[in-house]
Protein backbone atom coordinates (compact mmCIF):
# COMPACT_ATOMS: atom_id res chain seq x y z
CA UNK A 1 0.00 0.00 0.00
CA UNK A 2 1.72 3.55 -0.95
CA UNK A 3 -0.31 6.90 -0.89
CA UNK A 4 1.91 9.54 -2.69
CA UNK A 5 1.74 13.37 -3.11
CA UNK A 6 1.48 14.06 -6.72
CA UNK A 7 1.25 17.60 -5.95
CA UNK A 8 1.63 20.20 -2.70
CA UNK A 9 1.07 23.47 -4.38
CA UNK A 10 -1.23 26.38 -4.21
CA UNK A 11 -4.12 27.20 -7.34
CA UNK A 12 -0.70 29.16 -9.29
CA UNK A 13 1.81 26.51 -8.29
CA UNK A 14 5.85 27.05 -6.86
CA UNK A 15 7.13 28.29 -8.63
CA UNK A 16 4.48 31.19 -9.69
CA UNK A 17 4.84 32.86 -13.13
CA UNK A 18 7.10 35.97 -13.02
CA UNK A 19 8.29 35.93 -9.12
CA UNK A 20 11.96 35.74 -8.31
CA UNK A 21 11.44 35.12 -4.73
CA UNK A 22 14.14 32.86 -3.35
CA UNK A 23 10.98 29.98 -3.18
CA UNK A 24 10.49 30.54 -6.69
CA UNK A 25 14.14 30.66 -7.83
CA UNK A 26 15.29 27.60 -5.11
CA UNK A 27 17.35 24.58 -6.20
CA UNK A 28 15.96 22.68 -3.75
CA UNK A 29 13.14 20.18 -5.65
CA UNK A 30 10.87 20.29 -2.80
CA UNK A 31 10.02 23.84 -3.51
CA UNK A 32 8.71 22.75 -6.66
CA UNK A 33 5.12 22.62 -5.93
CA UNK A 34 2.84 21.15 -8.59
CA UNK A 35 -1.10 22.06 -7.84
CA UNK A 36 -2.68 19.71 -4.89
CA UNK A 37 -3.39 15.82 -5.65
CA UNK A 38 -2.95 12.55 -3.47
CA UNK A 39 -2.44 9.42 -4.62
CA UNK A 40 -3.64 5.65 -2.96
CA UNK A 41 -2.58 2.64 -4.66
CA UNK A 42 -3.17 -0.59 -3.00
CA UNK A 43 -3.22 -3.93 -3.69
CA UNK A 44 -7.15 -5.40 -2.87
CA UNK A 45 -8.18 -8.41 -0.92
CA UNK A 46 -8.70 -10.55 -3.70
CA UNK A 47 -5.28 -9.87 -4.89
CA UNK A 48 -6.09 -6.83 -7.87
CA UNK A 49 -3.98 -3.62 -7.70
CA UNK A 50 -6.29 -0.81 -6.94
CA UNK A 51 -5.17 3.11 -7.57
CA UNK A 52 -7.76 5.71 -6.20
CA UNK A 53 -6.59 9.68 -7.04
CA UNK A 54 -8.20 12.30 -4.77
CA UNK A 55 -8.61 15.50 -7.19
CA UNK A 56 -7.59 15.87 -11.08
CA UNK A 57 -5.75 19.46 -11.43
CA UNK A 58 -4.34 20.44 -14.74
CA UNK A 59 -1.06 18.90 -13.70
CA UNK A 60 -2.40 15.69 -13.60
CA UNK A 61 -0.86 14.33 -16.80
CA UNK A 62 2.85 15.17 -15.59
CA UNK A 63 1.59 14.17 -12.21
CA UNK A 64 0.74 10.56 -12.96
CA UNK A 65 3.36 9.55 -15.90
CA UNK A 66 6.09 10.70 -12.59
CA UNK A 67 4.37 8.50 -10.65
CA UNK A 68 4.33 5.70 -13.55
CA UNK A 69 0.45 5.40 -12.96
CA UNK A 70 -1.35 2.76 -15.33
CA UNK A 71 -4.44 2.50 -13.87
CA UNK A 72 -7.02 4.68 -12.48
CA UNK A 73 -9.72 3.18 -10.56
CA UNK A 74 -11.83 5.98 -9.31
CA UNK A 75 -11.30 9.50 -8.60
CA UNK A 76 -12.52 11.70 -5.23
CA UNK A 77 -13.19 15.15 -5.98
CA UNK A 78 -13.35 17.20 -2.32
CA UNK A 79 -14.77 20.43 -4.54
CA UNK A 80 -15.01 22.39 -8.07
CA UNK A 81 -12.38 24.65 -7.98
CA UNK A 82 -9.83 24.64 -11.66
CA UNK A 83 -6.76 23.79 -9.22
CA UNK A 84 -8.55 20.66 -8.63
CA UNK A 85 -10.95 19.81 -11.44
CA UNK A 86 -8.97 21.01 -14.94
CA UNK A 87 -7.43 17.75 -15.35
CA UNK A 88 -10.46 15.52 -15.63
CA UNK A 89 -9.85 15.23 -19.91
CA UNK A 90 -6.68 13.69 -18.95
CA UNK A 91 -8.04 10.35 -17.53
CA UNK A 92 -9.90 8.85 -21.10
CA UNK A 93 -6.20 7.35 -21.50
CA UNK A 94 -6.64 5.14 -18.71
CA UNK A 95 -10.24 4.29 -20.09
CA UNK A 96 -8.31 2.90 -23.10
CA UNK A 97 -5.18 1.52 -20.88
CA UNK A 98 -7.95 -0.81 -18.80
CA UNK A 99 -11.03 -1.18 -21.15
CA UNK A 100 -13.56 0.36 -18.30
CA UNK A 101 -15.51 3.69 -17.48
CA UNK A 102 -13.93 5.17 -14.42
CA UNK A 103 -16.18 6.30 -10.74
CA UNK A 104 -16.26 9.37 -9.97
CA UNK A 105 -17.01 10.64 -6.69
CA UNK A 106 -17.80 14.19 -5.54
CA UNK A 107 -20.64 16.18 -3.92
CA UNK A 108 -23.58 18.22 -5.78
CA UNK A 109 -22.12 21.57 -6.17
CA UNK A 110 -18.86 19.69 -8.12
CA UNK A 111 -20.56 17.24 -9.88
CA UNK A 112 -22.82 20.41 -11.10
CA UNK A 113 -19.63 22.07 -12.27
CA UNK A 114 -18.09 19.26 -13.77
CA UNK A 115 -21.28 18.99 -16.14
CA UNK A 116 -21.01 22.19 -17.07
CA UNK A 117 -17.53 22.37 -17.99
CA UNK A 118 -16.65 18.68 -19.43
CA UNK A 119 -20.11 18.68 -21.48
CA UNK A 120 -18.33 16.79 -23.77
CA UNK A 121 -17.41 13.62 -21.60
CA UNK A 122 -21.21 13.46 -19.56
CA UNK A 123 -23.52 14.46 -22.98
CA UNK A 124 -21.56 13.77 -25.78
CA UNK A 125 -24.49 13.66 -28.13
CA UNK A 126 -24.05 16.96 -28.17
CA UNK A 127 -21.05 16.72 -29.66
CA UNK A 128 -20.31 17.37 -33.04
CA UNK A 129 -18.70 14.75 -34.02
CA UNK A 130 -17.23 11.49 -32.10
CA UNK A 131 -13.80 12.04 -30.25
CA UNK A 132 -11.47 10.73 -27.72
CA UNK A 133 -13.50 11.48 -24.65
CA UNK A 134 -13.45 9.72 -20.90
CA UNK A 135 -15.84 7.07 -19.85
CA UNK A 136 -16.89 8.11 -16.21
CA UNK A 137 -19.70 6.99 -13.97
CA UNK A 138 -20.32 10.03 -11.69
CA UNK A 139 -21.85 9.34 -7.96
CA UNK A 140 -23.10 12.15 -6.11
CA UNK A 141 -21.76 12.05 -2.29
CA UNK A 142 -22.32 13.62 1.14
CA UNK A 143 -20.67 13.59 4.15
CA UNK A 144 -23.19 11.52 5.58
CA UNK A 145 -22.27 8.00 3.64
CA UNK A 146 -18.58 6.27 3.63
CA UNK A 147 -17.87 4.62 0.35
CA UNK A 148 -15.94 1.49 0.49
CA UNK A 149 -13.75 0.73 -2.65
CA UNK A 150 -12.11 -2.59 -2.93
CA UNK A 151 -11.46 -3.03 0.73
CA UNK A 152 -10.90 0.60 1.62
CA UNK A 153 -13.23 2.66 3.02
CA UNK A 154 -13.21 6.85 1.88
CA UNK A 155 -15.22 8.48 4.59
CA UNK A 156 -16.18 12.04 3.22
CA UNK A 157 -15.64 14.73 6.08
CA UNK A 158 -17.94 18.12 5.61
CA UNK A 159 -15.52 21.15 5.57
CA UNK A 160 -15.11 24.75 5.30
CA UNK A 161 -13.54 26.82 2.18
CA UNK A 162 -14.32 29.89 3.12
CA UNK A 163 -18.31 29.45 3.00
CA UNK A 164 -18.04 27.43 0.50
CA UNK A 165 -19.16 23.35 1.52
CA UNK A 166 -16.10 21.28 0.45
CA UNK A 167 -14.73 17.59 1.47
CA UNK A 168 -11.94 15.86 3.22
CA UNK A 169 -11.85 12.19 3.18
CA UNK A 170 -10.52 9.95 5.91
CA UNK A 171 -9.26 6.30 4.26
CA UNK A 172 -8.92 3.48 6.20
CA UNK A 173 -9.37 -0.38 6.08
CA UNK A 174 -12.45 -2.57 6.47
CA UNK A 175 -11.71 -6.19 5.42
CA UNK A 176 -8.63 -8.15 5.85
CA UNK A 177 -6.10 -5.09 4.24
CA UNK A 178 -3.24 -5.16 6.12
CA UNK A 179 -3.30 -1.74 7.67
CA UNK A 180 0.41 0.28 7.45
CA UNK A 181 0.91 2.22 10.69
CA UNK A 182 -0.15 5.96 8.53
CA UNK A 183 -3.48 4.83 8.20
CA UNK A 184 -6.30 6.54 9.22
CA UNK A 185 -5.38 9.48 6.85
CA UNK A 186 -7.44 12.68 6.70
CA UNK A 187 -6.69 14.21 3.66
CA UNK A 188 -8.12 18.08 4.05
CA UNK A 189 -6.98 20.47 1.37
CA UNK A 190 -8.40 23.94 1.04
CA UNK A 191 -9.90 24.04 4.11
CA UNK A 192 -10.33 27.40 6.50
CA UNK A 193 -13.06 25.77 8.69
CA UNK A 194 -13.72 22.63 10.62
CA UNK A 195 -17.39 22.29 11.99
CA UNK A 196 -18.21 20.80 15.12
CA UNK A 197 -19.72 17.56 13.82
CA UNK A 198 -16.62 16.80 11.81
CA UNK A 199 -13.92 16.63 14.36
CA UNK A 200 -14.77 13.18 15.43
CA UNK A 201 -13.88 11.99 11.78
CA UNK A 202 -10.18 13.09 12.95
CA UNK A 203 -9.66 11.00 15.98
CA UNK A 204 -7.08 8.13 15.89
CA UNK A 205 -5.38 9.02 12.75
CA UNK A 206 -2.29 7.87 11.57
CA UNK A 207 -1.66 10.60 9.66
CA UNK A 208 -3.39 14.07 8.91
CA UNK A 209 -2.79 15.79 5.31
CA UNK A 210 -4.05 19.56 5.46
CA UNK A 211 -3.78 23.10 4.15
CA UNK A 212 -1.39 25.68 5.64
CA UNK A 213 -1.15 28.12 3.09
CA UNK A 214 0.73 31.08 4.22
CA UNK A 215 1.97 32.24 7.31
CA UNK A 216 -0.20 35.86 6.41
CA UNK A 217 -4.47 35.21 6.76
CA UNK A 218 -6.56 34.14 4.26
CA UNK A 219 -9.80 34.00 4.14
CA UNK A 220 -10.15 30.80 2.57
CA UNK A 221 -7.17 28.79 3.71
CA UNK A 222 -5.54 27.87 6.94
CA UNK A 223 -2.34 29.95 7.91
CA UNK A 224 0.76 28.39 8.86
CA UNK A 225 -0.01 28.76 12.28
CA UNK A 226 -3.81 27.90 12.18
CA UNK A 227 -2.72 24.60 10.84
CA UNK A 228 -0.40 23.63 13.44
CA UNK A 229 -3.19 24.82 15.83
CA UNK A 230 -5.47 22.06 13.90
CA UNK A 231 -2.79 19.34 14.02
CA UNK A 232 -1.83 19.46 17.68
CA UNK A 233 -5.97 19.77 18.09
CA UNK A 234 -5.92 16.32 16.17
CA UNK A 235 -2.77 14.67 17.35
CA UNK A 236 -2.44 12.42 14.61
CA UNK A 237 0.74 10.01 14.93
CA UNK A 238 2.27 12.53 11.61
CA UNK A 239 0.75 15.95 9.88
CA UNK A 240 1.65 16.71 6.67
CA UNK A 241 0.95 20.21 4.93
CA UNK A 242 0.07 20.28 2.03
CA UNK A 243 -1.61 23.43 -0.74
CA UNK A 244 1.57 25.98 0.44
CA UNK A 245 2.65 28.77 -1.50
CA UNK A 246 5.86 30.31 -2.52
CA UNK A 247 5.98 32.22 0.81
CA UNK A 248 7.03 28.65 2.79
CA UNK A 249 10.45 27.40 1.98
CA UNK A 250 10.92 23.53 2.67
CA UNK A 251 13.63 23.50 4.53
CA UNK A 252 13.24 27.08 6.68
CA UNK A 253 9.69 26.06 7.58
CA UNK A 254 10.23 22.95 8.27
CA UNK A 255 13.12 23.48 10.71
CA UNK A 256 10.57 25.50 12.88
CA UNK A 257 7.96 22.75 12.87
CA UNK A 258 7.83 19.96 15.39
CA UNK A 259 9.16 16.11 14.08
CA UNK A 260 5.73 15.81 14.03
CA UNK A 261 4.42 18.08 11.63
CA UNK A 262 6.14 18.54 8.25
CA UNK A 263 5.34 20.17 4.80
CA UNK A 264 4.65 17.39 2.35
CA UNK A 265 6.50 17.38 -1.39
CA UNK A 266 5.92 16.71 -4.52
CA UNK A 267 6.81 12.95 -4.91
CA UNK A 268 6.70 11.87 -1.09
CA UNK A 269 5.69 8.74 -0.83
CA UNK A 270 4.13 6.70 2.31
CA UNK A 271 4.61 3.37 2.01
CA UNK A 272 3.55 -0.24 3.92
CA UNK A 273 6.88 -1.29 4.26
Amino acid sequence: MRFTFLGTGTSSGVPIIGCDCAVCTSTDPRDNRLRTSGLIEWTDPAGHERAVLIDAGPDLRQQVLSAGLKRLDAILFTHNHVDHTFGLDEVRRFNIVMGKPIDIFANANTLEHLRRVYQHIFDPSKNIQKGFVASLIAHEITGAHPIDLFGLRFTPIDLLHGRLPILGFRIEPVSSLSAPEWLPLAYCTDVSGIPTESWAKLTGLGTLVLDALRPRKHPTHFTLDEAVAVADRVGAGQTYFIHMSHELGHESTNADLPESIRLAHDGLELNSD
